[in-house]
């Protein structure tokens, strides 16, 4: 390999990839044009926009891809330095990946008028003015989602350029993540019928893809750049290979089941498009399972032998490049008719409707499962039991009460967010507080007493000395790390735990979101961290990167409780309906007096905070006597060992003070 092309890397590749990326992107969209202005019933805004905006967009996300896999490949693929600066090969990737955010951050830009343009029907031309274009884009969701994609990737991009330390890639890698969330919003998943589940599984598809596509570039980028640790890298990116074709996989045939009826799946240029995009998806696999079969195993056997990953990487990237253009051709073409041609106000707004008012029993057995939350509840609990049957295959104990609660947790948050109380929460306020009592004040507690980290730090294996940090070095690093340290801190942990209701609710918040889905989402996710940050502190057993003192936890629960409680109160009293346009839209026939189940809601609030209390309580008076006896059972242990020196020293002490008394007299 000359060293010319070791300082280009993986970038020739990559900017094959997009090009092809773009270009069958742009012919699916030129075949499609047709039945898509019919759809809109919008004029052609001319072959710039036709061809240029499924073009951008393709390029665009296999830049994102890459900038993703470059900074998951900085954090977790390859070791830093021992002073925690990045090594060579995690810096190289790091620069791949603050370039390809920079295409990024310039495609989504260009989105905005394109999208404007194609929604508007006018010329490309008309939509050139900077200033112009970036307010106008404020009117229509699609092109606000890209300005939003914008502004992020411009920010990790800065970032990015600014890093040299290990310590930031992580959150680098996380803000990477966050610049795919609007691509989720747009298109096909996000209106029509059960566009709930088809924006779950697009976001999920999306992410995968990212990380599959995006780390294979990265470590193709370190491989042919004679980059170090290559053998430890294709070994992680390997496991993560698969869990992204699992993800892919199943993501896909829920969105397909979702948007195509099986009789349309080869009567429809969609339905064709869809099978296309399958053996891409079966192609990959293959490639997937090939680089295990030889390439990986190859590296494993001598970290030089790098050209079979090199050859299958390079195929494999293009086929991703086809791949992503299929995608987003698919999201140029209407898809087949709904089954349902005159859906419900409810349907329309959320994606589904409703047999009736919630019932006992609707609320019990009425599921609609929540792709992203109920999956997260599988997931917890399989892993956590994972973790518990290794330990006790190396004959370790792990408490049974652990297990329970752990269990417990998961289990109400699919109940949560899967059942009918899941299912009717989007449409009423009063099942809308009942989720979020759950999930911020009950849920995080059981999940907090099943000691997850203690679990973790004991059941993942350490990567020994002179080997490359692994995932409970990396669960280490995070505990001990600033941000650790101060969101862990009292003060803040209680104003996020307490803040959220009040923000939410009364400072327009909720309001302006409630009739969103990502909302909705981003709401859920808010409750269960914030409500577990605070209980981690107050009653967790995992360890924490600062000790807070008994009454200091104390002063923690009874501060929140009865602000919560008057949050309740406050509810309870008010004139004003929350959500009263979104709520009314609907037009449910059996919830017409929406204060009362305001109130009703808010009488939820006022009494859920009773059974956190007095099981916080009950926890904390437990841990303090299992302390005691720990602290007894060490004094005693210590006064075996020294005869007791410390009582001999005090009744000493004791005789010359008496000594001394009588002397005295």
């Amino acid at each position: 390999m000359t060293p010319s092309a070791a300082r280009r890397g993986a970038w020739p590749v990559v900017v094959v990839a997009a090009v092809l990326a773009g270009v069958v992107a742009a012919f699916i969209g030129a075949l499609s044009l047709a039945d898509a202005l019919t759809a809109t019933g919008l004029p052609d805004p001319g072959p710039v926009t036709t061809l240029g905006l499924p073009f951008v967009r393709a390029a665009g996300e296999l830049a994102a891809a890459a900038a993703i896999g470059g900074l998951m490949f900085a954090a977790f693929f390859v070791p830093p330095q021992q002073n925690g600066v990045l090594d060579a090969a995690g810096y190289r990737a790091l620069r791949f990946a603050a370039g390809a955010c920079g295409v990024w951050t310039l495609c989504a830009a260009a989105m905005v008028p394109l999208t404007v343009s194609d929604v508007s029907g006018k010329p490309l031309h008309e939509h050139l003015n900077p200033i112009q274009i970036w307010q106008v884009a404020g009117l229509v969701d699609t092109a606000s989602a890209w300005r939003w994609t914008a502004v992020l990737a411009f920010v990790v991009t800065v970032a990015a350029r600014a890093v040299l330390r290990w310590s930031w890639t992580p959150a680098l890698f996380a803000g990477s993540l966050l610049t795919m969330v609007p691509l989720a919003l747009t298109g096909h998943s996000a209106a029509g019928g059960s566009h709930d589940l088809a924006t779950n599984s697009l976001l999920i598809h999306l992410v995968a893809g990212a990380l599959w596509a995006g780390g294979l570039m990265a470590l193709l980028g370190n491989a042919v750049g004679g980059g170090g640790y290559t053998d430890v890298a294709a070994r992680r990116f390997s496991a993560v290979a698969f869990w992204c074709f699992l993800a892919m996989t199943v993501s896909g045939i829920v969105n397909t089941v979702v948007r195509v009826r099986l009789p349309d799946l080869f009567a429809t240029s969609y339905g064709w498009l869809v099978v296309a995009k399958v053996v891409a998806l079966v192609t990959l696999g293959t490639f997937g399972w090939r680089q295990r079969r030889t390439a990986v195993a190859a590296l494993q056997a001598d970290p030089g032998a790098r050209s079979p990953l090199i050859r299958l990487a390079t195929a494999e990237i293009l086929v991703f490049g086809t791949t992503f253009g299929i995608a987003v051709g698919l999201g140029r073409t209407p898809p087949p008719p709904p089954a349902v041609s005159n859906p419900s106000p409810a349907e329309v707004a959320l994606g589904y409707d409703f047999a009736g008012p919630p019932t006992l029993v609707r609320i019990l057995l009425d599921w609609r499962f929540d792709l992203l939350f109920g999956t997260a509840a599988i997931v917890f609990a399989v892993v956590y039991l994972a973790g518990v049957v290794r330990l006790r295959r190396r004959g370790d104990d792990w408490p049974a009460g652990r297990v329970v609660a752990w269990l417990l947790g998961c289990g109400l948050l699919l109940f949560a967010t899967s059942s009918g109380m899941g299912r009717y929460s989007p449409a009423m306020f009063s099942m809308h507080m009942a989720a979020h009592m759950l999930l911020s004040m009950l849920i995080p507690i059981l999940l907090v007493l099943g000691a997850p980290t203690t679990l973790a730090l004991r059941a993942l294996p350490t990567a020994g000395k002179g080997n490359p940090p692994g995932p409970r070095e990396w669960l280490l690093a995070g505990l001990h790390s600033r941000w650790s340290q101060f969101f862990t801190n009292p003060v803040v942990a209680t104003v996020l735990f307490v803040s959220g209701f009040y923000g939410l609710y009364f400072g327009g918040i909720f309001d302006a979101a409630v009739s969103s889905h990502a909302a909705h989402v981003l709401m859920n996710l808010h409750f269960l961290l914030s409500g577990y940050l605070f209980y981690w502190v107050v009653i967790g057993i995992d360890p924490t990167p600062r000790a807070v003192p008994p009454l200091a936890k104390i002063g923690m629960v009874f501060a929140s409780i009865p602000l919560h409680a008057f949050f309740g109160v406050i509810l309870m009293g008010s004139s004003t309906v929350l959500g009263e346009p979104f709520y009314r839209s609907l037009q449910l026939p059996w919830h017409t007096d929406l204060l009362d189940d305001q109130r009703l809601g808010g009488s939820i609030a006022w009494a859920a905070g009773e059974v956190p209390l007095v099981v916080v309580l009950l926890a904390l008076l437990i841990q303090w006597q299992r302390s005691d006896r720990r602290t007894a059972t060490r004094l005693d242990r210590a006064a075996e060992r020294d005869h007791d020196a410390d009582m001999t020293a005090y009744n000493a002490m004791l005789a010359e003070l008496a000594r001394r008394d009588r002397a005295g007299r």
